[in-house]
């Protein structure tokens, strides 16, 4: 050991010690060279013990572990390795739903009752920065007509899916996890806090703080020290794959098991559409006993979403997976698929598209996860400085992803996915207006502006499938993205769970007009032979029944345009690039149980 850490041994407990033995031995020597003897910053020297300590106790197998993993992974990249090399690519089984036909009824009135061995994890280590939003991720409101965030959505949704699951039965609690990162854990505390958690019991709720990990400065797998802190290391996200080795090592998969649950479901932050696919897609996995179920939407050829293929090795091995857009095309290219990535004859390609939304089976998920430690196949991205690949332009880390989990999977377990079209299932706001307004014409914007669009559009589709006649939507232009706006129609999740639910509570011969604003918050609502041509807001509590009817016709809710530059307005409407002027409404509350009718 370097003379200089010799005699600062000493200042270090047996464990540190066996820490520092471990490094030595794995090529860390640097972190030690330019320390002063003992007396001189032993505060900083212990800091950075403590940083090691953590570093070690929270990845899968410690950072021996670690070190090793990166110097295989650096070597494969330097060596210029592809990760698919030996793998066939062919088509997976899964089952593709239509929205509001018999088959996809029947699966979802299954998911429902089965929503009740459930348990829901929400991924939300992520701040709004990169859409131009300075708060969390799931602060920010789906919509702007009832002002919901995502948050508050999602857990209004399981809370409806608890409900309708233990119908007569007493009521079960369906468990909600979150995984937080230091940039989001105590916003996301006082959010739900401070909104007595949404309606949850607070017992529901568990979160759980992903740590980052150690920063890697050179082929060598070499730890990268600060640049202005020689007793600090670089550390960086390890991706969302950690929300696999931190539900293994809290211990709350067993006590799910032990509770009799039979499900997980992994979903992300800023998708307000999801819930509407949920219970179908739960239907799936009952009724295939999948242990794996991918939710997916079709995918046209070369799109810029991930695949989800089936891989087979030369030497017998199997997966089904997400292959990433760009990897996809050359693997079947170079697997006797002369065109590569094309459109079949449905129009779109055979390898649907990955949106990161799974289902796992409780207990083979168990079985799995105490065989690896919640560990995930990992990948490196570095950049290096030139074709030499000798060094990087600045550190790097290993990375790891959700959805690899089935990467590890015996060729005997039952991978399946769920196809649901893209209206209904999938709108993530990810990308800040002046990204969304270069995407190419036809491409999806994936903006706070089109993600509220898509919310108003399926609730419209919807309720022209349960018989409503709904206008047309007309097209403009907000942040310079090209939108549809439909009639701006929303409900409480208790209100339109389950498409069967919703045909149940309209009936007769109902309108709704272009320039309508529809907000429906209230469990029995029941609409019969409306004609709605303005602004209709209805509150009732849950024991409240009102029949709703007759003509509503005001000056409504007016659209209005607002620049993303415009620093007077409030981010949140900056980043959707409109506003709605309230001129007028109907709008009716009931805040007593009993049976009322509004007659408009």
């Amino acid at each position: 050991m370097a003379t200089s850490l010799g005699e600062n041994l000493n200042l270090l407990s047996t464990q540190q010690q066996e820490l520092v033995k471990m490094l030595l031995e794995n090529g860390q020597d640097h972190l030690f060279r330019d320390w002063p003897p003992p007396g001189v910053d032993d505060d900083h020297k212990k800091a950075f013990f403590d940083q090691l300590t953590l570093l070690d106790s929270s990845y899968p197998g410690g950072l021996e572990s670690y070190i090793k993993n990166a110097k295989r992974l650096l070597a494969d990249s330097k060596a210029g390795k592809n990760p698919y090399d030996g793998f066939t690519p062919s088509v997976p089984t899964g089952e593709t739903l239509t929205f509001g036909d018999e088959n996809y009824i029947n699966f979802e009135e299954t998911g429902v009752r089965e929503a009740r061995k459930a348990a829901f994890v929400l991924v939300a280590g992520g701040l709004g920065e990169r859409l131009g939003y300075s708060g969390i991720k799931v602060a920010l409101p789906a919509e702007t007509t009832t002002g919901t965030c995502f948050i508050q959505h999602y857990i209004e949704s399981i809370l409806a899916l608890q409900e309708a699951s233990s119908q007569g039965e007493s009521q079960t609690k369906i468990p909600l996890v979150i995984m937080t990162s230091d940039d989001t854990h105590g916003r996301t505390l006082e959010l739900l806090e401070s909104n007595s958690y949404f309606g949850m019991q607070p017992t529901q709720v568990t979160l759980l703080k992903q740590e980052k990990v150690a920063c890697l400065e050179d082929n060598d797998a070499r730890l990268a020290l600060e640049p202005q802190n020689k007793y600090k290391i670089q550390t960086k996200p390890h991706g969302h794959g950690d929300v696999h080795s931190l539900l293994y090592s809290s211990g709350i998969l067993k006590v799910w098991y032990d509770a009799g649950l039979k499900w997980v479901l992994f979903f992300q932050d800023t998708n307000g559409l999801l819930f509407k696919a949920i219970p179908a897609a739960l239907g799936v996995s009952a009724s295939k006993q999948y242990h794996v179920n991918s939710l997916a939407v079709p995918r046209k050829a070369k799109e810029a979403i991930g695949g989800i293929t089936r891989l087979t090795h030369s030497d017998g091995r199997s997966m089904v997976i997400n292959v990433e857009y760009n990897q996809l095309d050359p693997l079947l290219r170079a697997s006797g698929y002369p065109e590569g990535d094309v459109n079949c004859e449905t129009g779109f390609s055979p390898f649907p598209g990955n949106i990161n939304q799974l289902i796992l089976g409780l207990g083979p998920y168990i079985e799995e996860l105490s065989k690896t430690g919640g560990a995930i196949q990992e990948f490196v991205n570095p950049k290096y400085k030139d074709a030499s690949k000798t060094s990087f332009k600045s550190s790097t880390r290993l990375e790891c992803m959700m959805q690899d989990y089935p990467k590890t999977l015996s060729p005997s377990a039952r991978v399946g996915f769920t196809v649901m079209e893209t209206w209904l299932a999938y709108a993530p706001v990810k990308n800040n207006a002046e990204d969304a307004a270069k995407v190419p014409k036809g491409n999806p914007y994936h903006s706070a502006t089109s993600g509220e669009m898509a919310i108003y559009r399926a609730n419209s589709i919807i309720l022209k499938k349960a018989g409503v006649q709904v206008a047309e939507p007309v097209v403009q232009v907000f942040n310079g993205q090209e939108v549809e706006v439909w009639p701006r129609v929303t409900w409480k999740p208790k209100w339109g769970l389950t498409f069967s639910r919703i045909k149940s509570k309209v009936s007769g011969n109902c309108s709704i007009s272009q320039r309508s604003t529809l907000a429906i918050k209230g469990q029995n609502i029941f609409i019969e032979n409306l004609s709605l041509d303005g602004a209709l807001i209805i509150d009732a509590v849950d024991d409240a029944e009102v029949n709703v009817s007759g003509s509503v016709q005001n000056n409504g809710w007016i659209l209005e345009t607002v620049d993303y530059k415009d620093t007077t307005e409030p981010e949140v409407l900056r980043i959707r690039g409109f506003k709605f002027n309230k001129t007028e409404q109907l709008e009716t509350k009931y805040s007593e149980p009993g049976k009322f009718h509004l007659k408009a």
